[in-house]
């Protein structure tokens, strides 16, 4: 498993990291198989979208807070229900075909990382299986 630790700067934003998730599947030198991109946190997450119009990362999180605003009925004792509710939406994982070394993604497609409560130090962790 390889680790790529981030630092989000916001209380809510997308960080896209795809190019340092390509950077990691180049050093594990596989070439075909399957690259698994999880998220050990429970206020945050991971998602593939576009990233050709920077208006769509802010229209995600936007939407998001009108359907899960920040202040809420909630009971979760520490404060950030809001942020737990969001990343069990958006989810933990995803898993992007490689072939010939690259990642799998569309044109318009980029990997992010989902901030629901920072700002904050994270981790998202690499799995690359290779093809047999």
């Amino acid at each position: 498993m390889r680790s790529i630790p981030l630092h989000s700067s916001a209380h809510s934003v997308l960080i896209d990291i795809t190019q340092r998730v390509q950077t990691e599947l180049e050093q594990s030198g596989v070439g075909e198989g399957v690259c698994f991109v999880h998220v050990p946190h429970t206020t945050a997450a991971v998602v593939v979208q576009e990233n050709a119009d920077p208006d769509v990362p802010h229209d995600i999180l936007a939407t998001l807070e009108r359907l899960v605003p920040w202040q809420g009925p909630y009971r979760h004792g520490e404060g950030n229900a809001a942020a737990h509710v969001k990343a069990a939406l958006v989810g933990s994982s995803v898993a992007i075909p490689v072939h010939e070394g690259h990642l799998g993604l569309g044109t318009w497609q980029a990997i992010f990382f989902c901030e629901f409560d920072g700002p904050r130090g994270r981790q998202v962790h690499l799995q690359v299986v290779a093809a047999i």
